[in-house]
């Protein structure tokens, strides 16, 4: 029996664009991708919560997002009573972060949650973008954030990538490699140059594409769209090459590229709290993390600590975890809830990972056990061993038809299905197969079990061409 191969744990075709359907095996992937998310964040004491899906637009494009990415709902309106409204205020529009809702959800819940509270979220979202490579428009996000009540300390952006690393680790994928980078650097750094107050965000935003559209661009687009000096963009180009995990020699390289200027209090102020970060990243898990300075995250909502990720061979498909503090993720006026999170984009990750090959899939169903029929007579029989099982936490399904028993293997081994039982004659023990080895033995439905555990769930495990990239998980 062979396992699931790479072209069958693949995405179901579909003429719509951008709305990911896995085939049953692919789906498999993607539920143990998901369990393992979600079994390290609660082991680290996140809870999970879910929000609608559905938010006004006005709140949806509260932090400069265009209308053009979000998904209008026409026909569902605040007040049903009403025709379709033109208010952003008025109108509704599907999620397409996670960010936006828990921080309306943080808002609405106030009064009951326990600060600092930590939550993990795993849902859908959608975003009216170009579907391409790794973009959808309706995909699966996975976040963790630590929210506290007027402060939040800093040992917490520490907790966030290293958690999430955690998590990925899990994941029988190519290392991934989490940078980080401080935006009152490049914010102190700027102003130490002499970049204007007002200029700060857009130069930011700038050179957030340096990866994209390469140094040469970035620099003219700084100089002539921006309207910074050729020796500013210059430094800013010299901080944006600076990277490295020691802490120290982090530091003594950005005051280098100063050249001569005098850092500034904010500058001075996010070197430390990345420096610190670095240090303990490295003490609690090492080689996780490494300073990036050409990070600036492009959304203004950022105030300190940014982070993105590459998996490592596939550094084109960009970022695919990424996050940072925001310490007025919500604000009713009294109080102000800091936050700090990553986010992971799933299936920008699954795409990737099916679409190269790099898994298979030991089967594409759930069922560790067919239970063939002797004859329909005799259906009866099967039906109550397949309880028995199922009773124990076995998955068994029980064959379609009382065919010869040769054709009912076929069906279990075309599935992947491990084990096929036999029923006994009235009053007599049956007996179960490894259909993979052809050992087949007495069993009684009440006490069997496999020798090896591994074979009741589905197993992924590294392609042929992907050996000694991707390591095998249960």
């Amino acid at each position: 029996m062979r396992p699931m191969a790479p072209a069958q744990v693949r995405q179901a075709q579909s003429s719509l664009s951008g709305f990911p359907e896995w085939l049953p095996a692919a789906r498999i992937v993607e539920q143990q991708f998901l369990d393992t998310l979600r079994r390290t964040f609660e082991l680290h004491g996140f809870s999970g919560i879910e929000t609608r899906a559905v938010e006004p637009l006005s709140e949806l494009t509260r932090k400069g997002e265009t209308s053009k990415e979000v998904y209008l709902l026409s026909r569902l309106q605040a007040d049903p009573g009403e025709a379709e409204e033109t208010d952003p205020s008025k109108q509704l529009g599907l999620h397409f972060d996670l960010t936006v809702p828990f921080a309306r959800y943080v808002l609405d819940n106030a009064g009951t949650l326990h600060f600092p509270f930590k939550r993990y979220q795993i849902q859908k979202v959608w975003r009216g973008e170009r579907p391409q490579e790794g973009r959808f428009r309706e995909f699966v996000q996975a976040d963790i954030d630590v929210v506290g009540d007027g402060s939040l300390p800093l040992f917490h952006d520490v907790e966030m990538p290293l958690v999430m690393h955690e998590a990925l680790s899990a994941l029988p994928i190519p290392a991934v490699t989490i940078h980080v980078s401080n935006r009152k650097v490049a914010q102190g750094f700027y102003q130490s140059v002499g970049v204007g107050e007002e200029k700060l965000a857009e130069v930011l935003r700038v050179v957030d594409k340096l990866d994209k559209i390469g140094a040469g661009r970035v620099a003219t687009e700084l100089v002539d769209g921006v309207g910074i000096t050729e020796e500013q963009a210059d430094a800013a180009l010299r901080l944006a090459r600076i990277t490295g995990a020691d802490a120290e020699q982090l530091r003594a390289d950005v005051l280098a590229a100063l050249n001569g200027a005098d850092p500034s209090e904010l500058l001075v102020q996010g070197l430390d709290e990345l420096a610190e970060l670095l240090r303990s990243a490295a003490h609690r898990r090492p080689g996780a993390i490494v300073a990036d300075l050409k990070i600036a995250r492009g959304l203004d909502y950022y105030t300190g600590t940014v982070y993105e990720s590459f998996m490592a061979g596939h550094e084109d498909l960009g970022s695919v975890c990424s996050g940072g503090r925001y310490d007025s993720l919500a604000s009713d006026g009294k109080r102000t809830f800091p936050g700090v999170g990553i986010s992971i984009g799933v299936s920008r990750l699954l795409a990737r990972v099916i679409g190269a090959g790099m898994l298979e899939v030991t089967r594409a169903v759930p069922t560790a056990v067919l239970v063939a029929v002797t004859d329909e007579a005799h259906r009866s029989a099967s039906d109550a061993v397949a309880d028995q099982l199922r009773a124990r936490g076995i998955a068994a399904d029980v064959s379609p038809t009382a065919a010869k028993y040769g054709k009912q293997i076929r069906f279990a081994d075309k599935r992947g299905i491990p084990f096929v039982w036999f029923p006994g004659a009235d009053g007599e023990l049956g007996s179960v197969k490894d259909i993979r080895t052809g050992e087949q033995v007495q069993a009684e439905p009440a006490t069997w079990r496999p020798a090896d555990q591994a074979d009741l769930a589905p197993r992924l495990h590294a392609a042929d061409d992907a050996a000694g990239r991707v390591g095998e998980r249960s």
